[in-house]
């Protein structure tokens, strides 16, 4: 009983620091305001993904404020930040840190002593991480994943919270080192910046040609932010939330029976394990920031695409035809329904009504290639079309998979 009474009384506490975040959500909002302009659903990503201990890929063309947005919640969060632009040249050890030869002058003698590097803060902006070789992007592995930097032997810890965002530059690709899948797998969110509204962009022009300087208050300490990680691991997910989750990483999945046919069709590859720890981790820290402690199918539809479009790859029919990663996990939230918590577990998983009809008999003695499925114009509207007449299956190809 008294192990109860303690869980009950930790429970609620956390719920009432929840609530408390819920009303400072608007307060670190409004400070952030004070310096970018909109990016309502970036700012709420960037959050989910500190919040959720996970690590942030953000993808945008140059000039849409992305160093000024992260140097910017590095202010309002009091935490230490460091940039560091990625280039060919640029070492492992100008990331983590080196070893250099100090002398006594007391004594004469000589010793090692460790220089820190960037990495060695609370919010890392690795700008542009896919200009510098995969050796160098390598040196940020163990940092992101075990919140260490090994050097001659040493292990040194980093100080909690550590958040990396790696940015990328979607238009300019010569001379780029495209990240691996092993290293893509390691950020929770893949978050594409897009460009402003014209009324954002208006006031954007009004109010950065003007020689004024912002005053921006800290809402929250490092240690505020340390308790609100251990409270997004301690909200409660019904049973039915984790099966959605669970059914929409599957379903990405072109081997698996219960994937269905335009899946089989377009994708090569299917999201991972990590991707379900990521849809129920931020589905979790949405909620808290919302000032929730409960966790909704809606909050996992809501983080879907950030989620999955780095963890799953089209193929060859998919690039031909226009296809794109985020049409397919549209289509594939518009198919995979919410289990029933009256289900039993073998139920759970999508039905095989899901399955696209089979295609119409075409003639074989054509030699010409088959017709597409979808018009070029449509997005979602093309693949609901596409999962009534798949297309015929194709040779595709598979790509390399790295164990992370």
């Amino acid at each position: 009983m008294d192990q109860q009474a303690a869980i009950g009384e930790r429970r609620a506490e956390d719920i009432e620091a929840v609530e408390k975040l819920g009303k400072a959500r608007d307060i670190l909002l409004r400070e952030i305001h004070k310096i970018i302009v909109g990016q309502d659903a970036v700012i709420e990503h960037l959050l989910c993904c500190l919040f959720l201990r996970g690590h942030c890929l953000m993808i945008g063309v140059p000039g849409l404020a992305k160093t000024l947005m992260i140097s910017t919640l590095a202010r309002v969060l009091k935490l230490k930040f460091n940039r560091i632009q990625f280039t060919p040249d640029l070492m492992p050890s100008d990331i983590t840190g080196t070893e250099i030869i100090e002398e006594d002058h007391a004594t004469g003698k000589r010793s090692f002593r460790f220089v820190r590097g960037p990495v060695f803060a609370n919010i890392i902006l690795a700008d542009e991480i896919n200009r510098t070789p995969p050796k160098t992007q390598a040196a940020l592995l163990q940092s992101m994943q075990e919140h260490q930097v090994t050097c001659a032997g040493v292990t040194y810890d980093l100080e909690p919270p550590f958040f990396v965002l790696a940015t990328q530059n979607p238009i300019e690709q010569e001379g780029t080192y495209p990240l691996p899948e092993a290293q893509l797998d390691r950020f929770a969110l893949n978050v594409i910046i897009d460009y402003p509204t014209r009324d954002e962009e208006r006031e954007i022009v009004k109010t950065t040609t003007y020689d004024t300087q912002e005053d921006l208050q800290p809402v929250l300490r490092g240690s505020d932010i340390l308790a609100i990680q251990k409270i997004v691991r301690r909200v409660p997910v019904s049973d039915h939330v984790v099966d959605y989750a669970v059914n929409l990483a599957r379903a990405t999945r072109p081997k698996d029976p219960t994937a269905p046919q335009f899946v089989k069709d377009w994708l090569s590859w299917g999201a991972g394990p990590r991707a379900c720890q990521y849809l129920i981790l931020g589905a979790k820290a949405k909620a808290i920031i919302n000032g929730r402690y409960n966790v909704s199918c809606n909050d996992v539809r809501t983080l879907a695409i950030p989620v999955m479009r780095h963890r799953i790859f089209t193929n060859f029919n998919a690039d031909a035809e226009g296809v794109t990663t985020e049409d397919i996990i549209n289509e594939l939230l518009r198919v995979v329904p919410e289990p029933s918590e009256a289900t039993t577990p073998a139920s759970r998983m999508p039905k095989p009504q899901l399955q696209p009809s089979p295609p119409p008999a075409r003639d074989r003695s054509s030699k010409g290639a088959p017709p597409c499925p979808i018009s070029p114009t449509t997005n979602s509207s093309r693949l609901t079309s596409a999962s009534a007449s798949s297309p015929p299956s194709r040779t595709t190809r598979t790509p390399t998979s790295s164990t992370s």
